[in-house]
């Protein structure tokens, strides 16, 4: 196919990995904190349980952001998927980062296992960041002039 250069797309993808990555590290912290007050039984900052949602809401649409560039990207330059195992990786991070906000949003005193789950999610969903982010960098390598 003779199509543009797909440069400017894995520009808008490696900022959107960067900020997931970011935002990752943040939602650690904060959830880390909101354990840690909870299981000290202290009081709360009013603010912090906020910006933990809202960090979760940015994470699930760079997220969806970063799929629909993969895709398109993807399709673009090859005419199909499937050329690595970033795809793999790319679903599995998008399933997680899904699971963790519907756990998210189970959680509830009367639902226990949701919060248990809702942190094992975030764990396996590092682990999946990490893969993605490694093999997205090669795939990104074969893009680049």
């Amino acid at each position: 196919m003779n199509l543009p250069s797909f440069l400017w797309l894995w520009r808008i993808a490696a900022w959107s990995m960067g900020l997931t990555l970011t935002g990752y590290g943040l939602l650690a912290i904060t959830g880390g904190v909101l354990f840690y007050t909870r299981s000290k039984d202290q009081g709360r900052s009013a603010w912090l349980r906020p910006l933990h949602i809202g960090l979760g809401t940015a994470v699930v649409a760079l997220v969806l952001v970063l799929l629909a560039i993969g895709i398109i990207g993807t399709l673009g330059e090859y005419g199909r998927l499937g050329h690595s195992f970033h795809l793999l990786f790319g679903l599995t991070v998008v399933v997680l980062v899904l699971a963790s906000a519907w756990s998210a949003s189970r959680i509830a005193v009367e639902r226990p296992w949701a919060r248990s789950l809702h942190v094992t999610l975030n764990g396996a969903l590092g682990i999946a960041l990490a893969a993605a982010g490694l093999s997205g960098w090669q795939v990104v390598q074969k893009y680049l002039p």
